[in-house]
């Protein structure tokens, strides 16, 4: 077996806004393997600012992948602990080189066009016209599951904005959610998050910055509605770990990114955790192209969870790729009669 890889920059079609700030580009890498004239790829979703693998040595750690590609999957997997991103481009290209299909990893009723994913729609932050424009092209376009990004434009702007939604929709008819990426401030967002729930909302992703465990477990436990934990997953390799901080915070939800959680492996052991506490969770991809997004998608379908996923980030780029991969009515389809267009 030999393996290679590229590194790849994705163009957005339009600025991005976020907590972190705007987001114009997306570099990711593409990892390919060859065996007997047979292909397998993979896609190492490098998140810039967010991924704890974000390191100088990454491209170094590539290259030591591609020299020890012979030893063992298990061996591979354990050396890359510390490079997530890695590990679930290691996963993908390892199945895509023995599936029949080399995008078909997951054989299921999803990739034959017999069923679909629901999702929510993704709202980026911006000016109040701009924000308001997103959330009616994602009600006419048939989302009942708007997730919107706050904690850069003023609080009360987002909330006139939430409460526009309301007054037009019951919490029957579109389910909100928010996600702050860690933009409140410990001190005020229990009061926030009071605010908030006027509005029947969901719930709220990582209302404050990770690595405050202690705040985060005193949110979780007054809050008045649900928490779920995203980038306070990020950087935790080690099981027991896992597990301890899901039992001192407590939250509502955790959400997973396998590109940032270590694959399908490290999602699946966070899965476990969850659910023995009792823990509600779901799939959210991290701005792969769609590569890694067809992955994630069909790998989702296989687990069987019913909630709206957050996998409707293929169309978001001007330079992905063309695949199967389609949104309609607030579904992810994967329509079997379009073709991949992917050419690296």
């Amino acid at each position: 077996m030999k393996a290679s890889f590229q590194k790849y920059i994705l163009n957005f079609k339009q600025a991005s806004g976020t907590s972190r700030g705007v987001l114009y580009t997306k570099e990711t890498y593409f990892l390919k393997l060859v065996e007997n004239d047979t292909i397998g790829i993979g896609e190492c979703g490098l998140f810039k600012g967010l991924s704890c693998d974000d390191t100088p040595y990454y491209e170094e750690k590539l290259k030591w992948l591609c020299a020890n590609i012979h030893q063992n999957k298990e061996f591979l997997l354990q050396e890359l602990m510390e490079y997530p991103s890695i590990q679930f481009g290691l996963e993908q290209a390892l199945l895509s080189l023995k599936s029949e299909n080399i995008f078909d990893l997951f054989p299921s009723k999803f990739t034959k066009s017999q069923d679909a994913i629901n999702i929510n729609g993704l709202i980026w932050m911006g000016s109040e016209a701009f924000m308001k424009q997103q959330i009616l092209d994602k009600l006419k376009a048939g989302f009942s599951t708007i997730k919107m990004k706050i904690g850069a434009i003023d609080f009360e702007t987002e909330l006139s904005l939430l409460k526009s939604i309301r007054k037009e929709f019951s919490s029957n008819e579109i389910e909100l959610r928010v996600d702050a990426n860690g933009a409140f401030k410990p001190k005020d967002a229990l009061e926030k998050l009071n605010r908030l729930a006027e509005f029947e909302i969901h719930s709220i992703e990582q209302p404050i910055k990770q690595g405050q465990t202690n705040e985060m477990a005193e949110l979780c436990l007054k809050t008045p509605l649900p928490i779920a934990l995203d980038e306070e997953l990020i950087g935790i390799f080690d099981v027991t770990k896992k597990q301890k901080l899901l039992q001192i915070i407590n939250p509502q939800y955790i959400i997973l990114k396998p590109s940032l959680v270590g694959g399908f492996n490290g999602s699946e052991e966070w899965i476990h955790l969850a659910e023995k506490q009792q823990i509600g969770w779901w799939i959210t991809s991290a701005l792969e192209s769609n590569i890694g997004l067809n992955a994630i998608a069909q790998w989702t379908y296989t687990l069987g969870n019913k909630i709206p996923q957050g996998l409707g980030t293929g169309g978001l780029f001007i330079n992905n790729f063309e695949c199967p991969l389609e949104v309609k009515k607030g579904y992810l389809n994967y329509n079997n009669l379009k073709n991949w267009k992917f050419n690296l």
